[in-house]
């Protein structure tokens, strides 16, 4: 007499050795202050966007600096962050750069604006406008 042999879902080596999967991390994070002012901006200009863009590029004496510009439409390969009713796009050359990033929006007595927490930084500028990783 054979025996037949039964698998059970633990036994197959997909299910034994998986382990659940994190979600992906996005790719900057927005505090409310920050989106809400995205918000504003966007209601102010009075033409319809996608959201705004985050980029970087070379200035400043550390080498980089950021960039915000409204989208008006999605870009080939731009990374998308949907939080708090904005939609922020990351330039894909800028990604590499900004992962992990914290967009604040801060209004103090002599200025107001967006700053940048970045955990990739290695430097600044004295001045505040530009970073380098």
């Amino acid at each position: 007499m054979t025996e037949a042999s039964t698998t059970t879902p633990a036994a197959t080596p997909a299910a034994a050795g998986a382990k659940p999967r994190r979600p992906k991390p996005a790719a900057i994070t927005v505090t409310p202050a920050a989106a809400a002012r995205v918000q504003e901006l966007l209601t102010k200009r009075g033409k319809p966007s996608v959201g705004i863009r985050i980029g970087v590029r070379s200035k400043g004496c550390s080498g980089l600096s950021y960039t915000i510009e409204y989208a008006d439409e999605r870009g080939v390969g731009d990374e998308s962050v949907e939080q708090d009713g904005v939609t922020i796009l990351i330039d894909p050359k800028a990604s590499l750069f900004i992962f992990g990033t914290e967009m604040d929006f801060v209004e103090e007595k002599m200025q107001s604006g967006f700053v940048f927490r970045n955990p990739n930084e290695k430097g600044r500028c004295g001045c505040g406008e530009s970073f380098h990783v």
